[in-house]
């Protein structure tokens, strides 16, 4: 008898704890977030969760295509997205994002306003999305092997360091990736070219633009957007078409490693082009309260300006600028000054026929025919 009431016991005591366990499980919240590769801080995301009991399930991905393919195809199962102001434009037409409830974020007063309104260009009254991080498009480079390979007056100030096939020839021997982004890589070379960076002309791409990167295409190591920050770190390539922060993330962990690899970072004179990434909420986002509680978390001035000093890119909130660190506020490659911003520009939507002549071309570019 006293062995069927314990073994009774048991069962009912274990009922109960899966019971429990079970109740505990319904009320976790979740939170799907798909943003850039290594473009929070290491703390951000834990510190949040254990702010707010919310479960992040975090994922990236490392192109503005990649991400417009999964919001174009519907039921992404994302919560908050990070797309670049510009992709976001084209995608408001498709409906795939829903608008702010701004009642839901107080901190949404630490913006920058002069952000905001160059950012509502793309986002008319900033109706959509949220400032997040933003950077320009430029060449990190092992300044050490640039040097050996193309002496002291290497133009590293140019975009002739990668787009001028000689140089790009001799640099081969020690490796140079370009992004794997159509559409800026592009545009910096229309703009290299003395073209419009926005050119709806599709000649322009078919024809000079093209031609240019089929006569790199031979030096160039490999297209990918965010392989190249580890590589340069480690000495593996000596030079990238790359963005900002991820060109001073590559310095700061050869710093970090003391392998005397020396990475350094430069807006090229002719011009460069400066991109915004936004927060944005799916039209299909399924924890709306946790979305808002996490783009608010994000607008705190500690939590974002740690981020920026942690990513090392620039971020949309003037609340957060005092506390960002000297060595980050004060870099040029990341707060450029007023007369190299002059010479930036942004990506426009493009219609689609453009659209359609970038990726055919992207194609013959990466496959070298």
């Amino acid at each position: 008898m006293f062995t069927q009431r314990q073994t009774w016991l048991t069962g009912a005591i274990a009922g109960l704890l899966m019971a429990v366990s079970a109740s505990a499980f319904a009320e976790q919240k979740t939170l799907h977030v798909y943003n850039w590769s290594d473009y929070i801080g290491p703390n951000t995301v834990p510190d949040f969760e254990k702010k707010t009991g919310i479960k992040v399930v975090y994922d990236v991905f490392d192109s503005n295509e990649v991400l417009e393919g999964k919001l174009m195809a519907g039921s992404t199962g994302f919560d908050i997205v990070v797309p670049s102001a510009s992709f976001l434009e084209r995608q408001l037409s498709a409906g795939v994002f829903q608008p702010l409830d701004k009642s839901k974020l107080p901190n949404y007063k630490n913006l920058d306003p002069e952000l905001l309104k160059l950012i509502s260009r793309h986002d008319p009254d900033n109706k959509y999305a949220v400032p997040y991080m933003w950077a320009t498009t430029g060449i990190g480079y092992n300044v050490d092997k640039v040097k050996a390979v193309l002496s002291k007056d290497a133009p590293v100030n140019s975009w002739d360091l990668v787009f001028k096939p000689e140089n790009l020839e001799k640099l081969k021997s020690c490796g140079v990736s370009f992004l794997d982004a159509p559409s800026e890589i592009y545009a910096t070379v229309l703009n290299y070219l003395g073209k419009d960076p926005n050119s709806d002309n599709a000649a322009d791409y078919t024809g000079p633009a093209t031609d240019l990167l089929l006569k790199l295409r031979p030096s160039i190591c490999y297209f990918h957007s965010s392989q190249y920050i580890n590589d340069l770190a480690n000495g593996d390539i000596c030079g990238a078409i790359g963005w900002a922060g991820d060109v001073m993330q590559a310095t700061n962990r050869a710093k970090e490693a003391k392998n005397g690899v020396n990475i350094a970072y430069s807006i090229p004179k002719e011009g460069a082009q400066a991109f915004f990434d936004v927060l944005a909420i799916p039209a299909d986002a399924k924890n709306l309260d946790e979305a808002y509680q996490f783009i608010n978390y994000l607008l705190e001035p500690q939590v974002i300006a740690d981020a920026s000093n942690q990513i090392f890119y620039a971020n949309g909130n003037k609340a957060a600028t005092a506390l960002v660190n000297p060595e980050v506020r004060d870099n040029p490659g990341i707060y450029p000054p007023a007369e190299v911003r002059a010479k930036l520009f942004t990506l426009k939507v493009q219609p689609p026929k453009i659209d359609r002549v970038i990726t055919r071309s992207w194609t013959k570019v990466k496959s070298g025919k």
